[in-house]
């Protein structure tokens, strides 16, 4: 006779284990029960998404770290208009000197400042100036923001925003009570086929948006290798930590088009996995030239892809992926779905009912005739000059640009501060997702549910 099924053993314990699963999932945060837990705004401090500075004719600007970045930047910003160099900082006295000695053939006379972990404190006390760049690794981004807008200086900080959320929390806070702009220069958003997408989908393009697709994948391995450079500090977050802790560069574009965190989405909730960790540590012990031979015996946690996926408060879904470790291709996956199409990257493509053969991509010349039409009005009027100045195609000139125009006319950031720590928190959400084999984890509302009245970024001429 068979069991019946409501009493058999494998039934009971099923039901047993599904009732545990079910009273798991019901104990966890809501979206809405992550943003009721946001702690209060300060008394006096002020909402800072639409917010526009005082106009700034002559801006005074100082930089902390010249590195492969830094350096960059300080040159590109030396010969914006409107800008006045003061002061320059890196623990490294020869980086420090190159770039003041750069800066001043720019006809600007700042103060540089070496060999002092502290030195940065000392440059914003003794120059005072009005914006701060920071260009350090990333466990300084946050206290060195928090220091340029505590000494009354808004802050533009390389990528991540902060590695933690209490520190993201720390920087909207300060941002809020100080009355400075604290943005994370993401670069990417400032692409010819980011603005370009960014306008098809402001003109209704795509119909509704359901879905988006973003990733930063690029063989760094390198990086682990020949001295100092990068890969000297960041090898040692790929060793202690395991989630996606690169999200942005693929992610900020992408959140843009959904407009999330600005009045119609936001970030809901987020899962994480990572694949085993193997290719750093197989590099580490054929390279014959690591940046510090103990990195051979060194045990790394990270896996070598993350992928997290993302669900906003509307139900659309983004997956993000991280990979600076496996041999293949860069991309930034780049893809926005709508009811009515697609428009993805690497390589340039779309497929758009009623405007290509929707079951096939438009490429290369079919993909610029449409691009023609809707190219971005910025990148009308700066696209050449931008290629000519350089920096990743031309994107870091028009990033910078933009930032000192926003600055001098006193009108607001493209990005803002609770933008930078939504998409930086995608770091640490997906760590603590990953140690927890999967489990969501709800974003921080790092606007108090002041996302819902805060305008769309426009499409800037």
């Amino acid at each position: 006779m068979n069991s019946d099924p409501t009493t058999s053993k494998p039934r009971r314990s099923f039901i047993k284990t599904l009732g545990g699963l079910t009273a798991g999932l019901a104990s966890l945060p809501t979206f809405a029960q992550a943003q009721a837990a946001a702690p209060s705004r300060a008394s006096g401090a002020k909402y800072m998404g639409d917010f526009a500075a005082p106009k700034l004719d002559k801006i005074k600007v100082a930089i902390i770290g010249v590195g492969n970045r830094g350096s960059g930047h300080a040159s590109q910003l030396a010969g914006l208009e409107g800008v006045e160099f003061v002061g320059i900082c890196d623990l490294n006295e020869g980086r420090a000197k190159r770039s003041g000695d750069g800066i001043t053939t720019a006809g600007h006379s700042p103060k540089v400042y070496f060999g002092e972990a502290n030195g940065w404190r000392k440059m914003l006390t003794e120059t005072r100036p009005d914006a701060v760049f920071v260009a350090t690794p990333w466990e300084l981004h946050a206290p060195m923001c928090i220091g340029a807008m505590t000494a009354g200086a808004h802050a533009f900080c390389e990528v991540p925003l902060a590695v933690t959320v209490e520190e993201m929390w720390d920087l909207v806070n300060t941002s809020e009570t100080t009355g400075r702009h604290c943005m994370m220069m993401e670069n990417v958003n400032y692409g010819r086929e980011e603005l370009l997408y960014l306008n098809m989908v402001r003109q209704g393009v795509l119909g509704e948006l359901l879905h988006g697709e973003a990733a930063y994948i690029h063989d760094l391995r390198g990086e682990m290798v020949g001295g100092n450079s990068t890969g000297s500090w960041r090898t040692l977050h790929y060793a202690k930590r395991n989630g996606n802790l690169y999200p942005t560069h693929g992610l900020g574009p992408v959140a843009q088009y959904m407009s999330l965190g600005r009045g119609e989405d936001n970030f809901g909730r987020l899962v994480a996995f990572s694949s085993p960790s193997k290719g750093r540590a197989r590099h580490a012990q054929k390279s014959g030239n690591l940046t510090d031979p103990a990195w051979k015996n060194l045990a790394f946690k990270g896996g070598d892809i993350n992928t997290s996926i993302i669900k906003t408060t509307l139900g659309r879904t983004l997956m993000v992926q991280w990979d600076e470790t496996s041999p293949r291709p860069y991309t930034r996956l780049n893809l926005i779905q709508g009811t009515k199409g697609t428009l993805a990257g690497f390589p340039n493509r779309m497929a758009i009912e009623g405007l290509t053969n929707h079951h096939d991509w438009a490429q290369g010349a079919a993909w610029e005739a449409i691009a023609a039409k809707y190219e971005h009005p910025l990148i009308k009027r700066m696209g050449e000059l931008s290629k000519k100045m350089g920096g990743h195609g031309g994107m870091d000139f028009l990033m910078l640009f933009r930032i000192v125009e926003c600055l001098r006319k006193g009108e607001p950031l493209d990005q803002n501060v609770y933008e930078s720590c939504f998409w930086s928190a995608v770091g640490p959400l997906s760590e603590q997702s990953v140690a927890e084999d999967g489990m969501p984890q709800p974003f921080p509302d790092f606007t108090r549910g002041n996302w819902k009245t805060t305008k769309p970024l426009g499409i800037v001429a």
